[in-house]
């Protein structure tokens, strides 16, 4: 430790100001960033503690199951998660685009859901529109947490900052479908997912 950080650290220490959790060697999971998007439901691995009714407001509006525990993912932890690129063409402007972002099943799977659990995943976005899909679908059809578009992070007013989505463009259950009809299983702006056995 070099002497500037030394005073920092003496600082933060002295004034009681919180020092980071990656400073402090938090547990494995643990955010250091805002958390973008919560798992929870049957799940086995957590790194949040249960639904709080006063602070979790976005969650007690869209009347979620309450939970125990959860997984909160931030920008981080998603981001370590081995990515996938797609590029369908969206229904907004007709248009290809790239999407990349870590499959749907990795991401539940970081929270401790088998690949092959028989379980249902209802993905909830910001704008309170959600759905169901199982697991065998979301594997089947390799659904991703989209991250970024056309190599530019999503956006909170946009799609994003994450967009559960399909390359419908090559999959035989949606290619033939009109454009507008093809991405009814793609919440974007999805915060929200909770796991249910079958």
């Amino acid at each position: 430790m070099d002497k500037r950080q030394f005073v920092v650290a003496a600082a933060a220490g002295t004034l009681g100001v919180a020092v980071a959790p990656q400073a402090r060697g938090a547990a494995p999971g643990a955010r250091t960033g805002p958390g973008l998007l919560t798992v929870s439901g049957a799940i086995a691995r957590s790194n949040r503690g249960p639904l709080d009714p006063a602070l979790d407001q976005l969650l007690v509006k869209h009347k979620t199951t309450p939970f125990d525990k959860a997984y909160e993912f931030d920008a981080a932890a998603l981001a370590r998660l081995p990515a996938l690129a797609i590029q369908p063409t969206l229904e907004y402007d007709a248009k290809p685009h790239r999407l990349s972002g870590p499959l749907l099943g990795a991401v539940v799977g970081a929270a401790g859901v088998a690949a092959n659990a028989p379980v249902v995943l209802t993905l909830r976005a910001i704008d309170g529109y959600n759905v169901a899909v199982s697991m065998a679908d979301a594997n089947r059809y390799r659904m991703i947490v989209a991250t970024s578009m056309d190599g530019v992070p999503l956006s909170l007013g946009g799609l994003g900052p994450l967009w559960a989505v399909i390359d419908a463009d090559r999959l035989p259950d949606f290619k033939d479908k009109p454009l507008k009809d093809r991405f009814g299983l793609c919440p974007w702006g999805v915060y929200y997912i909770e796991v249910k056995n079958l």
